[in-house]
């Protein structure tokens, strides 16, 4: 008797332990676009083992664009997402529940890929360019570069292709004239026979590439599991600027690319040299200012949009104190 008691109570004992575990993993579901060249930084908080260590467990959701993933947050099938800061002002501005909370890749390592012959942005007026979806970060930049080149954006055919790979061969094989993609391309353009007509960097160097959003109703009900994200998320991105062999490596895992595929150290190296990453997610409200100025310009946005209103700052603010000081 004294055996089965002693057997009952380590398994309940075993149970209570497997529930209390249970209850500190607490899930967080995340989006983002399609892993690709700079997986090992999206992905290090989740697969480098920061959030567990933040007693948190990170459930990532792939989506063809971020304005699929923008939808999936209002929807409520997820706790968060990353992406530009387009799609959200104009459904910020619309009434959905949706705000910014930090940015981590301010700079906009992006593209415009054409065929090698296309001397200009100005050739591409009645050409048709490749993009994710509408008000997605694709649509936007290329919308953006038109703007900055004086093309009007109506003098253009869009086309909805999906990933940055698949619009990158869609230009490969003539179905489209012009793609906004990824810059991760670059070291492979020559050979395909492809060009890089204009860099972010050099065009729109005030373009926000990845912030992460919330729903204000996640940030109030969930507020401890909010900052332990973005804490687990902070750290990994200080971690990742620091292990360029880490990054890679998991890079290459979330995207199966191979030993000679370049595109994975192109991109570490270009994050390096343009200072693309803020492991810090700082929130330049001045960027965020000329953004909306230029929705506002290219009619992408109609109704005006009170920064104060879309950012919270508030979850940071407690993620950073989580995370401690930058090493």
């Amino acid at each position: 008797m004294i055996k089965k008691l002693s057997a009952l109570a380590f398994a309940l004992a075993s149970m209570t332990a497997l529930t209390g575990e249970a209850q500190a993993q607490k899930v967080w579901k995340h989006g983002m676009v399609e892993a690709k060249s700079d997986a090992g930084f999206v992905f290090m908080a989740e697969k480098g083992g920061f959030a567990e260590k933040n007693g948190i467990k990170i459930e990532s959701m792939q989506f063809k664009g971020d304005a699929i993933a923008l939808k999936a947050l209002i929807a409520g099938e997820i706790d968060s997402y990353e992406g530009s800061p387009g799609a959200p002002m104009v459904a910020f501005s619309k009434g959905a529940d949706v705000r910014l909370v930090g940015c981590y890749w301010p700079g906009l390592t992006y593209a415009i890929f054409t065929k090698g012959d296309v001397k200009s942005v100005a050739e591409l007026k009645g050409k048709t360019f490749g993009i994710s979806s509408p008000g997605a970060l694709p649509d936007l930049f290329a919308r953006a570069v038109l703007e900055k080149n004086n093309v009007d954006s109506k003098d253009v055919q869009y086309a909805q292709m999906g990933s940055d790979t698949d619009r990158f061969r869609a230009v490969m094989a003539g179905v489209i004239q012009a793609a906004a993609s990824s810059s991760e391309f670059t070291p492979v353009t020559e050979k395909m026979g492809l060009k890089v007509l204009v860099h972010a960097h050099d065009v729109t160097p005030d373009y926000i590439r990845f912030c992460t959003y919330m729903s204000s109703k996640s940030i109030s009900s969930r507020p401890d599991d909010a900052a332990k994200f973005l804490a687990s998320s902070i750290q990994a991105y200080r971690f990742a600027l620091k292990n360029r062999d880490a990054v890679v490596k998991l890079t290459r895992e979330m995207t199966s690319a191979k030993d000679d595929d370049p595109r994975a150290e192109f991109v570490f190296d270009e994050v390096v040299k343009l200072n693309a990453v803020d492991t810090e997610m700082s929130i330049d409200r001045r960027k965020l200012s000329w953004m909306k100025d230029l929705f506002v310009k290219t009619e992408t946005l109609t109704s005006p949009v009170d920064l104060d209103k879309f950012v919270d700052g508030s979850v940071r603010e407690k993620a950073l104190a989580l995370a401690g000081p930058k090493g």
